[in-house]
């Protein structure tokens, strides 16, 4: 059975300071449920920018999978990413591993890549005992309310996301790249225009630069696209980022962000962004399991800390090419540093 999406739409449970909630009950068929309401989900993200669906029951990663495969038009693997992740099966993992005393700040999922999610799914399968909420923020409401004078000059400049691998900190180059073959990560990374170099200890340093602004492919709506703030160095716990300073240097964190051109962002930029972040952010403590499908391009989403155990999977959904978004900044050729 099918279901349209006007009276999904009215169904739609629209609060302020939370997520759009859909409450219902699969029956015991997640699968089945998820195939005969796949369209009319969509629209309501499409309308909404997310949905978070409660009352499906979702139990184990195997039926969580069934559901992410018939919601998304195609899964992709998780490539260049900034922590590592479980597993579960062909593009289905767990959240990203991040402390859980931290906030993961606001994001859109592989905003430093070539070709990134145009959709999130997220599932609960075990909800925490407080906090852990995945929390979402429009990218068309951040850009808004962001002075003009850092927007244009980002549009502009676009942003550079400085990357060192090693196998201490954040995820390993095998884990980003998929494999451990120098000669197979220096091909990725010239198809896909990231500057690198090979250090004395065998570490690897990437440089890649970014369009911070795009239009959203079905809209054409511009959104404050990027991971600006989450990934820069004034975003980490003071005292963590006091300790990777000392041990790698200035120049050797596992992640850091710049201006286009290569200046530092400042404090102040990193703070004035996450503020309009949390002025925008909406959220709705998880309940084992719920389902959530996030627009990746229009909303960020970020990650509450918690306490007790937690289990959220995910899928990086419905690939979209940077080139399909009319970034205003011009992506650099990749070269050897």
């Amino acid at each position: 059975m099918t279901y349209s999406s006007a009276t999904l739409l009215r169904d739609v449970d629209l609060r302020p300071a939370s997520p759009p909630i859909l409450r219902t009950d699969a029956a015991g068929d997640t699968a089945g449920w998820a195939a005969g309401h796949r369209d009319a989900l969509r629209a309501v993200v499409a309308e909404h920018g997310c949905v978070l669906v409660r009352g499906l029951g979702l139990r184990d990663p195997e039926s969580t999978a069934a559901v992410f495969r018939r919601l998304a038009t195609g899964l992709m693997p998780d490539l260049e990413s900034f922590a590592p992740r479980r597993t579960y099966a062909d593009g289905v993992y767990s959240s990203s591993k991040w402390p859980p005393n931290q906030q993961m700040c606001m994001h859109h999922e592989l905003s430093y890549a070539l070709e990134f999610p145009g959709l999130m799914l997220f599932a609960c399968l075990d909800a925490p005992a407080g906090g852990g909420a995945t929390a979402v923020a429009d990218g068309h409401a951040v850009l808004d309310a962001l002075p003009a004078r850092l927007t244009e000059r980002f549009a502009r400049e676009g942003w550079l996301l400085t990357r060192t691998y090693n196998d201490e900190i954040g995820a390993t180059l095998t884990e980003a790249f998929g494999t451990e073959d120098r000669a197979a990560v220096e091909r990725y990374c010239r198809t896909h225009a990231i500057d690198f170099a090979w250090q004395g200890d065998g570490s690897l340093r990437t440089r890649q630069r970014r369009g911070a602004v795009v239009r959203h492919p079905v809209t054409g709506r511009p959104c404050w696209f990027n991971q600006i703030a989450f990934l820069n160095e004034w975003t980490m716990d003071p005292e963590v980022r006091e300790y990777l300073v000392d041990v790698y240097g200035p120049d050797g964190l596992p992640f850091n962000t710049r201006h286009g051109n290569g200046d530092p962002i400042g404090e102040d930029v990193v703070r004035l962004i996450n503020e309009v972040y949390e002025a925008h952010t909406v959220r709705e403590p998880w309940h084992s399991g719920d389902l959530m499908l996030v627009d990746n391009i229009r909303t960020a989403h970020g990650r509450e800390p918690f306490e007790g155990p937690r289990e959220v999977l995910a899928a990086l959904a419905d690939p979209v090419r940077l080139t399909d978004c009319t970034p205003l900044t011009t992506t650099t050729e990749a070269r050897t540093a």
